[in-house]
């Protein structure tokens, strides 16, 4: 399955913690990073006032260490359309040697209406994107 984007970064000073890696929760910045940046390429209205995303839920698998300098690429795939959530699959890899997985994992993401906090269909543009 083809990724729905492949983001390279470069890591900063600040991703690193107190034991010289890359914290955990730096993991999740770079992964909020990827799916903004596809949801700007998507061709039409992703969110507005009426629905956007909110995020549900967030699995993370640490395969590596990742410490600094690096160069990194994130990639996210489509692995579930639901009613009024999508699932993507992430892996991190090391930009030099891709072979090379710092994690991988999946992310949930639900559309809501924001007045009331219920679900709603997913975007028709964001089903789009991923079929």
């Amino acid at each position: 399955m083809p990724p729905l984007i492949e983001l390279p970064l470069e890591l900063r000073w600040r991703d690193l913690d107190a034991l010289d890696h890359v914290n955990n929760a730096a993991f999740l910045t770079f992964l909020e990073e990827a799916r903004l940046r596809w949801f700007e390429r998507l061709d039409g209205p992703w969110c507005n006032a009426a629905w956007m995303p909110v995020l549900a839920a967030v699995h993370v698998n640490y395969r590596a260490q990742l410490g600094w300098p690096a160069r990194i690429v994130v990639r996210l795939y489509c692995e579930r359309v639901g009613n009024a959530s999508l699932t993507i699959a992430h892996r991190i890899v090391d930009a030099a040697d891709p072979e090379k997985v710092y994690s991988d994992g999946n992310s949930v993401l639900v559309w809501v209406n924001p007045a009331d906090g219920k679900s709603v269909p997913l975007p028709d543009v964001v089903r789009r994107a991923c079929g």
